[in-house]
């Protein structure tokens, strides 16, 4: 990998130590109030419409700055986030809990935006994979170890005591934005031909053969993801709530997703291949809560780890390597787009999700039954995407039997 996608990976270590933190402990601290999948889902629900919003904010911002200042916004929202826990109570718990959502999905925002741009303009189609398979081990390991540190924390010194200690992680990621390449989209346009008014306008961003394929994708992966998301917490939680057991979970978890890697690095096959068994386990793992049992929920994240690695490996190489010949205004409005489109879809599963009472019943079984639908259909858009993009691209390209005079 080239310099700054190392740069941009030590970031994305930084900000996944924060994110693991949150994924599971400002969840736990939400589900320990009155065990209410209903308040867990709207915390998300604000986080992600936050995310989404936050995302396009930075994109245009980028087209007069660089990611340090979008990342640096990253890493103040953190703080405000982190703040707003260890000093602010509300009456109206759905309130707090709202407002708790709108800095944590800024941070995320703001951060994933200055990441996946930066990526799309910098990274190689050679790099992807590498960048991504990197990228999913250090969150393996992050898996581990943060879990336990934020457990000890909180036992020792509650749960504000976790609050602080992860603002100095955000300090971190506040000095080192300064550090990153000067990555902008405000230099691009004397590069870029194009005649389209509007840098994030929907032509631009899907105006590449088996761009409906692709959307179709990633809004099908916004639900699936966000059930994943959700329910794999939830499960964890129904199971036990004593921290540090929560930890180990999350490291045995991580020790599949490992053997995943040792797996997929050791059998040599088709890409697409790698999806469908990805898609297969994750399907299974869905499948197996219907028993509603401890060791189900159990199994079934043991299962989708491994899924979710083979999965997300493949599936965001491919994303970036769609857009990685089209112009940098382009990829930016497709990354912007993608974003955005997958945000409403997660927000539609999260609606399904707020009258649940339970993990179980025909309310729960619904959810499943959509998720799964939408799962399934990802290789099947991936495979159709890649096929109408390949066969446009030999279009252009010389036949052997061609002279040149």
């Amino acid at each position: 990998m080239s310099k700054d996608m190392r740069k941009l990976l030590i970031m994305t270590t930084i900000s996944t130590i924060i994110a693991s933190y949150i994924g599971i402990f400002v969840n736990l601290f939400i589900w320990e109030y009155d065990h209410s999948i209903a308040e867990v889902s709207l915390y998300n629900m604000s986080m992600f419409i936050s995310w989404g919003i936050s995302f396009t904010v930075a994109a245009k911002l980028l087209n007069q700055f660089t990611i340090r200042l979008t990342l640096a916004v990253s890493a103040l929202c953190g703080t405000a986030a982190f703040m707003y826990l260890v000093m602010v109570e509300f009456d109206n718990r759905y309130l707090w809990i709202v407002l708790l959502g709108i800095p944590v999905g800024a941070m995320f925002g703001f951060s994933q935006a200055s990441q996946n741009l930066s990526i799309a303009l910098r990274g190689k189609g050679s790099e992807y994979a590498p960048y991504f398979a990197t990228l999913m081990v250090i969150s393996q390991v992050i898996s581990v170890c943060v879990p336990f540190v934020a457990a000890k924390v909180i036992d020792g010194y509650g749960y504000s005591g976790s609050f602080i200690l992860m603002l100095i992680f955000v300090a971190m990621m506040l000095i080192f934005s300064f550090f990153m390449p000067r990555i902008t989209l405000s230099t691009i346009d004397v590069q870029d031909d194009t005649s389209t008014p509007s840098r994030f306008s929907i032509r631009m961003a899907f105006g590449r053969p088996g761009s409906k394929w692709i959307i179709l994708s990633f809004l099908a992966a916004g639900v699936f993801m966000q059930f994943q998301n959700l329910f794999s917490l939830l499960f964890t939680f129904s199971v036990t709530q004593d921290k540090l057991l929560i930890a180990l979970l999350n490291m045995v978890y991580t020790i599949c997703s490992l053997l995943g890697l040792w797996v997929y690095r050791k059998i040599k096959i088709d890409e697409m291949r790698w999806l469908w068994i990805g898609m297969t386990l994750l399907a299974v793992g869905f499948l197996i809560v219907l028993f509603e049992r401890p060791a189900a929920l159990i199994i079934s994240n043991l299962i989708t780890a491994v899924g979710m690695f083979f999965f997300m490996t493949v599936w965001n190489a491919q994303q970036f390597r769609f857009i990685q010949h089209a112009s940098p205004v382009s990829q930016a409005s497709f990354l912007v787009w993608r974003e955005s489109l997958m945000v409403a879809t997660r927000c539609i599963l999260l609606t399904l999700t707020l009258p649940l009472k339970g993990m179980g019943g025909t309310g729960f079984m619904l959810v499943i039954g959509v998720t799964l639908v939408c799962l399934i259909s990802i290789p099947f858009f991936q495979r159709r995407a890649n096929r109408v993009l390949e066969s446009s691209t030999s279009q252009f390209m010389p036949s052997p039997k061609e002279k040149s005079y």
